[in-house]
């Protein structure tokens, strides 16, 4: 993409590469998206949707199938990591350049972290998706505090936790996964909120019907709260459906099938806002390496907003840049990337001289 096979006076590719360089370690208004299967977190352009290079280098700090991201008060990124109950862990880099800065919570019964958020009280809540449980952590050291409130595997109850967010009124709401699989419906699939001070929820949303382009199945996954404060919720199984965030009353159904079959090739992860108002999520092709896409839909409207060429929400068409991704944030930091291998070899060529081109448990299921 960067070069032609041909040869360019030096002065030129090194202004050229420069810019380029520059793009990467300065870009602002970006998305940050978490590769399971490549243990790594990327930036794309918010704008235009280019690829921006690593933000975390793969398996940087141990960093191993990372589904959720946040920001942090103090402004540093916490990310989900782990599958185990020896690696699972919420690990902290810095919020601008990416660099390693430490695990900062684990323990306590903690096995594969799904969501996780910062509470009114400051401190970190974590959703343990193989116990069942939300873990309370010290929003400054990191340190175990509690388990917040744990599953009983009762309808209505929290079975397979994922995604956490707390409302503005401190209500904090929890996607459930239920049981899928060879025992499904079983368990429903559920958005569970838990009130300020009250460690047993209520069903703030039942399971929907599912997609009529997904697999029979229901897996809430993603949240995230609109500019008209309304609730979004992903559905793993495909589909973004809207919510009054008052009454928990369906608004309407986004559709997610980007790839255009029936049923869908694509299963779907977590959701983000940017300061616009536009919804992002991002999905994979399992018929295609896991290689992942990010959509972009209107927030207000809930229109699709493809890029050109493009006639359905796609944002970033499929990408091997994208490995089974499920965690994407929007921020509007000055990020910086971690260039293309690519790059920085042929900026050691340009020195010589001259370049040459060349062209989950039984039920998991996320």
């Amino acid at each position: 993409m960067l070069y032609k096979s041909f040869f360019l006076p030096t002065s030129l590719l090194l202004s050229t590469l420069g810019s380029f360089c520059l793009g990467i370690s300065q870009a602002s208004a970006t998305l940050l998206v978490g590769n399971t299967q490549g243990n790594n977190v990327v930036i794309f352009n918010e704008q235009t949707g280019a690829f921006l290079g690593n933000f975390i280098a793969p398996g940087e700090g141990g960093l191993f199938a990372p589904d959720n991201l946040l920001y942090g008060p103090n402004g540093d990124l916490y990310v989900s990591s782990g599958d185990t109950a020896a690696n699972s862990a919420i690990l902290r880099y810095d919020g601008l350049t990416g660099q390693f800065k430490g695990i900062f919570a684990s323990g306590g019964g903690l096995i594969r972290p799904y969501g996780s958020a910062f509470g009114p009280d400051g401190n970190l809540y974590v959703s343990s998706f193989l116990t069942d449980q939300i873990l309370r952590y010290d929003g400054t050291t990191g340190a175990f505090i509690d388990v917040f409130a744990s599953g009983n595997g009762l309808s209505g109850g929290l079975n397979g936790p994922n995604g956490l967010l707390f409302g503005a009124d401190g209500s904090l709401y929890v996607t459930t996964q239920g049981s899928v699989g060879g025992t499904f419906p079983g368990l429903p699939s559920q958005v569970l909120r838990f009130a300020p001070g009250d460690t047993t929820p209520t069903v703030f949303i039942d399971q929907p019907t599912a997609s009529p382009d997904g697999f029979g199945f229901v897996s809430l996954l993603g949240l995230a709260i609109g500019p008209d404060n309304d609730l979004f919720v992903s559905d793993f199984a495909n589909d973004i459906r809207r919510y009054d965030l008052v009454t928990g009353a369906l608004e309407a159904t986004l559709s997610t099938n980007y790839t255009q079959t029936s049923p869908s090739n694509n299963f779907i992860g977590g959701l983000t806002f940017d300061q616009g108002g536009l919804l992002y999520t991002v999905g994979f092709d399992f018929t295609q390496n896991n290689y992942g896409a990010i959509l972009r839909f209107d927030g207000v409207t809930g229109d699709p907003l493809p890029s050109f060429g493009n006639e359905s929400a796609l944002f970033v068409p499929t990408t091997s840049k994208l490995r089974r991704p499920i965690g994407v944030l929007y921020t509007s930091n000055q990020l910086t990337a971690v260039p293309e291998p690519s790059v920085t070899g042929a900026l050691f060529l340009l020195g010589m001289g001259g370049v040459f081109a060349q062209s989950r448990k039984g039920r998991k299921i996320l």
